[in-house]
């Protein structure tokens, strides 16, 4: 037994020392937070509260900058976005029925901040802890993703990173046995000190599987099991630098927690089957914050009052203080409520699947969470002010004074190429660059394909995976987001994440079905970036509401700067559909020769903010394309309804690199090469490398041709006949008649090389 510390700071103590000093501003809170917490309490906090209060009063844990905005995602939700809608926003993930009693849930969190400091740990825990956020919504978890924002590809600080990153993130999900279907890698000088790595998690469930996080039924018991608690990851989520917990504890404790993925795949599959057996009356995994999350959180959602012995919770340091334990962020833990009936069966299937679990509280009515340690009371306090009722800011925002300049300068005097020859030196360069090359340098870390599920993984526009081996049914998934149109315009920065990812989905046959985000931004204190913030999130809600999908939840992620130098403003976007039967996929590659191309959607002089002007002038400035999200729901409409009817063989959407380098990635996916002719109507290069958005290239066969085409006459969409492909393997070509012909060989070598070079690593493959 943990030895008690002759200063243990007790609620009676608090009560008879109001003028104790405490470390409050050390712990990350304002003076009027900490006047707040007194004004609750009636008296100064203990220690232990005032850790609580410190976490869950946190940026990370409690939104007080940006819930104020995020509740547009509840107001502009209408009857049409609720009707497949079964939890939205305030649960661990949102979960969405998908038909025949299946319903999925899923969703997106950022690990950044940890993820510099520590790139392996910090990206294998935030792979783990977005694993347990779906587990604990009673789904078995069957997919990850990994949205990755990196600095320059050639600045060492990128090279210190990125290989700890995405070892940590192939290296926590392949150990689980998760295929990782999709994602992006992102690189720009703005990341630089400052990666993103943001995952998400895609789980399956029977509706009558659905759980949530509550702690009802006066005396149902408490359990937490899982990992033993440790000092990794205190401080984690708001930086622990007081003098009391330096002089009570070793003098150090690592901030970035440190992940077991063997420990988790216990806890998931202990958990499930504690689910099957109806053992679970609510349940919260143990992520940010810890136990001063799981326990106020339960509490608060439930029937009100917790009472917890923290002197019960395992741990693996006898030294930690009653405020470390509650802090701590220790992974593969979870906290279930259950009957005092059921708890010998749950401790019995925790004990078969060698998965600790011990009784550390009892739920009660007292409408109070209070804690006890050795017998003495060390949090007596209301779980809702904890939990629910932090602050709320309303910063000031302000659109910054070099907006102007920014858009004005348009680029319009940029020397574009004007022969046959300058377009293909441009194609080469740009598929060669940091942001449009072969990634399979990161994505071959990754299992694509456990389970053996997996419909489509990368680099196909979005991931796919069979949620029912019988029908067929599945889901697809895409996460976008251009962070250079969202600095040109956040409002339409967020909706071209949107509409990408909604683009990426119908490509593949799935119908749009739900939204998750991760809005990553600089520091909420500078009016400049709030305001771009405020924007973004308007832009984002306005934009699910036009097109009929609602933000399902997700995560925001604040003062992402070095310094004053904020990142771009980088509100990723995930979007989830439904497909009947996964057998009818359409994937982005072409697949066979002699089938017609066409070129859907309307194109126009739209380079600014494009990777053309990125890569070959480094510039920025003017506005982003036009989004037109009427155009992009009638454009998924005829992907899906084509997958279905089997009209298309193949469907690539255009954005990063316009047409040009979709042709690339369509050519190179199954070395099938294409003659295509440019329309008349349009300048070439305006043709290859416009950012145009609500298009695709779709690959017909000959028999579906005039069928294809009536179905875009009748719906009025612009749809255009642009090539053929012709030729297999790489002495095949890209052939745009009338400027260049460049062999499949050649554009693969500059698309695949580019990674290994700089990574000092062998070429894929």
């Amino acid at each position: 037994m943990t030895e008690q510390r002759p200063h243990l700071d007790t609620v009676e103590t608090a009560s008879t020392t109001p003028d104790h000093d405490q470390p409050w501003s050390e712990l990350g809170l304002k003076p009027d937070e900490y006047a707040n917490i007194r004004e609750i309490l009636g008296r100064r906090p203990t220690s232990s509260e005032l850790a609580m209060y410190s976490v869950m009063w946190s940026e990370h844990c409690s939104y007080k900058s940006s819930k104020v905005h995020l509740r547009q995602f509840g107001e502009k939700v209408t009857d049409e976005m609720r009707e497949h809608l079964m939890v939205g926003i305030g649960e661990n993930a949102g979960v969405v029925d998908i038909g025949d009693g299946y319903a999925v849930t899923f969703k997106v969190e950022s690990h950044n901040h940890p993820s510099y400091v520590e790139p392996y740990q910090g990206a294998a825990t935030g792979v783990g802890g977005i694993v347990r956020d779906i587990l604990a919504m009673g789904a078995r978890p069957v997919a990850v993703m990994d949205p990755l924002r990196f600095g320059p590809l050639d600045a060492p600080d990128t090279h210190r990173v990125l290989p700890g990153i995405v070892a940590g993130v192939g290296g926590y999900g392949n150990c689980l046995g998760l295929p990782n279907i999709g994602g992006e890698a992102v690189f720009d000088a703005s990341y630089a000190g400052n990666p993103l790595v943001n995952a998400l998690c895609v789980g399956v469930m029977r509706h009558e599987q659905l759980h949530l996080a509550k702690a009802s039924g006066e005396g149902n018991q408490v359990i937490l099991y899982g990992a033993k608690t440790g000092g990794d990851g205190i401080g984690g989520v708001s930086v622990l630098a007081s003098e009391t917990f330096e002089s009570t504890g070793p003098a150090k404790r690592p901030s970035v927690q440190v992940g077991d993925p063997f420990q988790e795949k216990l806890l998931i599959e202990c958990t499930l089957e504690l689910f099957a057996e109806e053992l679970v009356v609510g349940i919260q995994d143990l992520g940010g914050a810890g136990l001063s999350c799981a326990t106020s959180e339960l509490a608060s959602a439930g029937d009100g009052g917790m009472h917890v012995w923290l002197d019960k919770v395992p741990l693996r340091d006898s030294t930690l203080a009653p405020e470390e334990i509650l802090m701590s962020e220790s992974q593969e833990r979870m906290m279930a409520v259950v009957e005092p009936a059921n708890v010998k069966r749950f401790l019995e299937i925790c004990e078969k699947w060698d998965v600790d679990a011990t009784v550390v509280g009892e739920v009660n009515d007292s409408g109070r969470l209070t804690i006890e340690w050795h017998g003495e009371t060390v949090v007596d306090v209301p779980p809702r002010s904890v939990a629910h009722d932090g602050p709320t800011y309303h910063r000031p925002f302000e659109r910054p004074g070099w907006m102007d300049a920014l858009q004005a300068d348009t680029g319009a005097g940029l020397a574009r190429p004007s022969t046959g020859e300058g377009l293909r030196d441009t194609l080469l360069r740009l598929v060669a660059s940091p942001n449009l090359c072969d990634k399979a340098w990161i994505t071959d870390q990754y299992d694509r394909y456990v389970l053996g599920n997996t419909a489509l993984a990368q680099p196909e526009d979005s991931g796919m995976v069979r949620v029912d081996a019988d029908s067929g049914l599945g889901v697809a998934v895409a996460t976008d987001c251009n962070g250079r149109f969202a600095k040109l315009d956040p409002y339409a920065g967020a909706q071209h994440a949107l509409a990408e990812s909604y683009r990426n989905v119908a490509t593949t046959g799935a119908r749009p079905l739900a939204v998750s985000d991760c809005l990553n931004f600089g520091s909420p204190e500078d009016p400049g970036v709030m305001w771009q913030f405020a924007e973004a999130t308007r832009g984002l809600a306005d934009g699910c509401q036009a097109l009929g999908i609602p933000v399902t939840g997700g995560n925001v992620s604040l003062y992402n700067q070095t310094g004053d130098t904020a990142i771009l403003p980088t509100p990723v976007v995930a979007v989830l559909g439904v497909i009947d039967d996964v057998d009818r996929r359409t994937p982005s590659g072409f697949v066979a020769e002699g089938q017609q191309v066409y070129l859907l959607g309307a194109t126009r002089d739209e380079l600014a903010g494009s990777e053309w002007a990125h890569v070959v002038h480094g510039h920025l400035g003017g506005t982003p394309p036009l989004v037109d999200l009427a155009a992009e729901k009638e454009l998924a409409d005829i992907l899906v309804n084509s997958s279905r009817d089997g009209l298309v063989d193949a469907a690539h959407d255009l954005s990063d690199g316009g047409l040009a380098q979709a042709l690339v990635e369509s050519c190179l996916r199954n070395g099938v090469g294409a003659r295509v002719w440019l329309p008349d109507d349009l300048d070439p290069f305006v043709a290859l490398f416009s950012e145009s958005t609500a298009r695709a290239i779709v690959a017909v066969p000959r028999s579906e041709e005039v069928r294809f085409t009536d179905m875009c006459t009748a719906r009025g969409f612009a749809h255009q006949r642009i090539g053929v492909t012709d030729g297999t393997g790489d002495d095949a070509v890209l052939d745009v008649q009338g400027q260049f012909s460049v062999p499949l060989g050649e554009l693969r070598a500059a698309w695949s090389a580019t990674l290994p070079a700089a990574l000092d690593a062998p070429a894929a493959g």
